[in-house]
């Protein structure tokens, strides 16, 4: 078997640098790791012009048209993670490089993070620890959750989970999904709903889609718009499918309760972001799979799907 060469073009902040599983991949080819993310297209092109395969290990790095373009060696794409929107996948099915992700593996870590999320901002952890830490003893009713309604949006492996821990603490979940089925609503435990009537009835609502064209900017002005008065809402999908102007603007007219968001239309989050001028919100840095069980199994998904694409037997094949 002829050795290759396997590119991680950008490993920051670190995902899989050190971790055993590279060393798994000795025996096919060499590996390149860059500890450092890439600051142009061209320092992109230098990176990975020599690689057959490539470990794209982080999201933020993002594999346009115009790079790919100038890869005409490179064969083949995993990313550490379920999301493939940093690449062109138009452009990939063009030059023939398949490209692979890692589904369901971590969905339970995912979705109790969600579930975390979901309770610190009904218990309003952030608002009443910063206030409690600017010398202020703040009276707000928190939010009882049991016998609540959650409306999940997206019920792939981790918008099951969701459901599966919502149901759990008493809660009633009802979903949307575009291809919704009695038989997919019995086995989940949840009533299939239109997206609008999932926005009005819901108390909480937790976004659980994968971004494509038909998701992008999903829940915009006249989604909150449709939200009851109060309405907690978790995104732990990607930033891309809420508008975030539209989020900002919900939650300073007091329309939303409250938001808590993993994931944002800018990474990493700039110091101006209006998100971080609200104040019914609970923040954290996409990083709701990144616990060292979920790291590791994320890496241990990249190399095998590395390995069966060099053995002849591509798998989790996105295109």
């Amino acid at each position: 078997m002829r050795r290759v060469t396997i590119v991680v073009p950008g490993d920051d902040p670190v995902q899989i640098a050190g971790s055993p599983h590279l060393e798994r991949l000795k025996p096919y080819g060499d590996v390149v790791l860059y500890d450092t993310r890439p600051a142009t297209d061209e320092e992109k092109i230098a990176r990975a012009r020599d690689a057959d395969v490539m470990i794209n290990s982080r999201g933020a790095v993002k594999w346009t048209a115009t790079v790919l373009r100038q890869l005409p060696k490179l064969q083949m794409i995993t990313v550490c993670g379920i999301g493939t929107d940093s690449i062109d996948l138009p452009t990939a099915r063009a030059m023939g490089i398949v490209v692979c992700n890692i589904p369901g593996k971590t969905a339970p870590i995912v979705a109790e993070h969600a579930f975390g999320l979901m309770f610190a901002l009904a218990k309003r952890a952030w608002f009443q620890t910063n206030e409690l830490k600017s010398g202020r003893w703040t009276r707000m009713d928190n939010v009882y959750l049991r016998g609540k309604t959650l409306g999940i949006i997206g019920t792939g492996n981790i918008g099951a989970e969701m459901a599966r821990l919502a149901r759990a603490v008493g809660m009633r979940v009802i979903a949307w999904t575009f291809h919704p089925s009695p038989e997919r609503a019995a086995a989940l435990g949840v009533e299939f709903v239109e997206l609008d009537e999932l926005l009005r009835t819901a108390d909480v609502i937790s976004l659980h889609v994968k971004l494509t064209d038909d998701t992008r900017q999903l829940i915009g002005a006249r989604e909150f718009a449709l939200m009851q008065r109060g309405a907690l809402f978790v995104n732990t999908a990607r930033g891309a499918v809420v508008d975030t102007a539209a989020l900002v603007e919900a939650l300073h007219s007091g329309h939303l309760g409250g938001a808590a968001i993993d994931c944002f239309d800018i990474e990493p989050l700039p110091p101006d972001h209006p998100l971080l001028a609200c104040q019914q919100v609970i923040l954290t840095p996409h990083n709701a799979d990144q616990t060292p069980e979920g790291v590791d199994l994320l890496n241990a998904g990249a190399v095998d799907n590395v390995i069966a694409f060099l053995e002849g037997r591509p798998q989790n094949v996105v295109t």
